[in-house]
């Protein structure tokens, strides 16, 4: 079984004080708009996959899922995950240096999913992640999901992620913008899910200066969210709609969750690796429909 390194452990620590720090930005928004709302916080153990050789849970690692149900917030969702282990052995060749002979890793992360109550404001999903195998690598991105857009959220959006790409060695913006592009595609309704963002992956960590690099961008990455999506909240959750708004976004919705429920990797590799399956699905809207 891979062991817990200083890196994961730091990384883990940089994620956690994120999401307190997001988390309190999210209540604070509700609070403006006169609502009480706040997050709930449910801790979870990760339980054993095939492959670990009969590791208990308690062994293995958790989370914690945090909640908020709002007047701005439809329904978001910041989870935290440490977990390690060993890879189900059809599925250890799918992930960047593991195979069946090396099926051990270890993987720390923050996942958020934000569905608004008005549709003039974006959806939005952020992830950022440290794993290790054979190899060990950092991933992550974010991209902005709005029903109904608009050109200004759009520009501010990529405008903040490219000074974070610009201002970091690992950064690439023209490259994570079209992977995210790419990425977020869904074929069978031939569109995306959204106007775009960023999105990297294996950035791989030979040595320890290559480990700070890319760890000191993917904190910028999750800075850049906490700094640009909190403004656009407020730029929009005031704006009044009309129920064909509402029905835009719902039919949006729909969209989302097929993507998420049909090609979205990270909802693979949770529930392949024995993740909470509540906290890996809280990604999907609370309402969607389709016509």
């Amino acid at each position: 079984m891979t062991d817990w390194t200083d890196h994961t452990r730091r990384a883990a620590a940089w994620f956690e004080s994120l999401r307190d720090a997001i988390c309190a930005e999210f209540e604070s928004i509700e609070r403006e708009a006169g609502s009480s709302a706040a997050f709930e916080y449910t801790a979870w153990k990760r339980d054993s996959v095939d492959g670990e050789g009969g590791a208990d849970s308690s062994e293995t690692g958790g989370g914690t899922r945090g909640l908020i149900k709002g007047d701005v917030f439809e329904k978001a969702g910041v989870n935290i995950s440490t977990v390690h282990g060993s890879f189900a052995r059809e599925f250890a060749g799918s992930i960047n240096g593991a195979s069946p002979e090396a099926p051990q890793f270890s993987a720390t992360g923050i996942s958020l999913v934000a569905h608004m109550a008005n549709p003039h404001v974006p959806a939005v999903h952020m992830n950022t992640r440290f794993l290790t195998t054979t190899k060990a690598w950092f991933g992550g991105g974010a991209d902005l999901n709005p029903p109904i857009p608009y050109e200004e959220d759009t520009a501010d959006f990529h405008a903040a992620f490219k000074a974070a790409c610009d201002a970091h060695e690992p950064g690439d913006y023209p490259r994570f913008r079209d992977w995210a592009d790419e990425y977020f595609y869904i074929p069978h309704r031939k569109c995306h899910r959204g106007v775009g963002g960023i999105f990297y992956d294996h950035l791989e960590c030979a040595d320890e200066a290559e480990w700070e690099r890319n760890f000191a961008f993917t904190q910028a990455v999750g800075e850049t969210f906490l700094h640009i999506f909190p403004k656009l909240v407020r730029r929009r959750m005031g704006e009044d709609f009309t129920v064909e708004d509402k029905q835009e976004q719902l039919e949006w919705r729909g969209r989302y969750a097929e993507f998420n429920l049909v090609y979205d990797r990270g909802t693979t590799f949770g529930l392949k690796t024995g993740g909470n399956t509540e906290a890996i699905l809280m990604s999907l809207p609370p309402e969607a429909v389709w016509t």
